[in-house]
């Protein structure tokens, strides 16, 4: 089995040299991971959440650190200790359960009661409060105290009692790991299911005879207008093309193979063609705490220009896109600068050169960056993967937009 160590360093150095983009895959490649750090971690009989925290924290700042502006990486990371935590507090909850205040007798031995797990009161107040409030991406930064492996009963017989407890001991051991690893197992699945399950909304959203208008590629985008096509919904697409990446021109080639009507447009077209189109629907690299969004560059030109003529705004992105941090927050890098090369070719740069200065000094600057902030006064909607119901979440709530057949579309969480 490959050292944890150097499948951290092999990622890091991915993640530095931009060999891995995008929310989607960054997210996935994360979480597995994270996963592979967990199995090989060795833990303590107590203070096992603990452990693994310590353990996830430490590679999830080299990871963060390597890239800052793949802003998944960090979403996964603080899911993976939420789901640490969880479990923990599962554990926790059951043994609390289990406990009986009655059974205590003045005739057990020292060592019996050395052995017995004692659960603090910070312990029992959460998973007290856990059972009394509904799951929510809340509790993600929520400080949960680390608790031990649950308690068991003492038993009888010399020998066989210690060959017990230490089978108990090695069991309980393993339980927590191995919840955790299904846990991340569900996770992966989610990140990988994602783009069906916001497809599955489509039908709802898009009406007949309609244009929709997109910038750049997306798959959860065009797996969207795809799924509308095969519920027989006959709509037209204009498509941005997104330069200077040309993304538009792959999308477009895409839902033509699919079947869709398309017209691909300049980027400066956005403005004069915005009047005949009849929503907006665009994917995001990350969602932000505020409900702003962090997306290809040239989405803030259309979501202002979709403001101006009253057209539905629409974002569609998974939940390893949702970031609990803010705009404002220092840690957020907003953007970032892509090679000069992809809007000059190197021949026609040098010749901008001043060679006869000395230095060497361009005279002509080029600045490429590769995302737009979108403020949340102008998204009209969110949808994404995940669906809860309005009595779940409301205590939660931050803004929520959006209804569908009682379920929000999407509830943008305190968290």
């Amino acid at each position: 089995m490959p050292d944890t160590q150097a499948l951290v360093n092999e990622f890091v150095v991915k993640l530095k040299r931009r060999k891995v983009e995008g929310s989607h895959a960054t997210a996935r490649l994360t979480a597995e991971l994270l996963r592979s750090v967990i199995s090989q971690q060795r833990v303590p009989y107590t203070n096992q959440a603990g452990v693994l925290i310590e353990a996830v924290k430490a590679v999830g700042e080299q990871l963060i650190s390597a890239n800052p502006v793949e802003l998944a990486v960090g979403n996964i990371v603080r899911r993976v200790l939420h789901i640490i935590r969880e479990e923990d507090l599962s554990l926790a909850t059951t043994a609390i359960g289990g406990l009986n205040l009655s059974a205590g007798s003045d005739d057990e031995d020292d060592a019996e009661l050395d052995d017995r797990t004692v659960l603090s009161a910070a312990a029992v107040a959460a998973a007290a409060r856990s059972t009394l409030r509904a799951p929510s991406l809340h509790t993600l930064l929520e400080d949960i105290p680390d608790s031990v492996a649950a308690p068991h009963t003492s038993s009888s017989g010399g020998d066989s009692e210690g060959k017990s407890k230490s089978a108990d001991k090695n069991s309980r051991t393993r339980k927590l790991k191995h919840d955790v690893i299904e846990a991340i197992n569900e996770l992966i699945q989610d990140i990988d299911t994602c783009h069906e399950q916001i497809a599955e909304q489509a039908v709802e959203h898009i009406h007949q005879n309609e244009v929709i208008l997109t910038l750049g590629r997306s798959r959860t985008v065009m797996e969207f207008l795809c799924a509308a096509k095969e519920k027989k919904r006959s709509f037209r697409v204009f498509v941005a093309e997104g330069a200077p990446r040309y993304q538009g021109h792959v999308l477009a080639k895409e839902l033509v193979a699919r079947g869709l009507q398309t017209t691909v447009i300049t980027d400066s077209a956005v403005f004069a063609m915005i009047s005949r189109v009849n929503m907006v629907i665009v994917g995001a690299h990350a969602i932000m705490a505020n409900g702003g969004v962090i997306a290809p560059v040239g989405l803030n030109m259309v979501a202002l220009a979709a403001q101006r003529h009253a057209v539905p705004f629409v974002v569609v992105a998974g939940s390893h896109k949702l970031c609990p941090l803010y705009p404002h927050n220092p840690e957020v890098l907003l953007n970032d600068l892509r090679s000069p090369s992809e809007l000059l070719d190197f021949g026609e740069f040098s010749d901008c050169m001043d060679f006869g200065t000395g230095s060497g000094a361009p005279l002509l600057h080029v600045v490429n960056p590769a995302f737009d902030y979108v403020p949340p006064k102008l998204v009209s909607l969110f949808i994404t993967d995940t669906c809860y119901t309005t009595e779940e979440l409301t205590p939660f709530c931050n803004f929520c937009i959006g209804n569908t057949s009682g379920a929000v579309a999407l509830l943008l969480i305190k968290y």
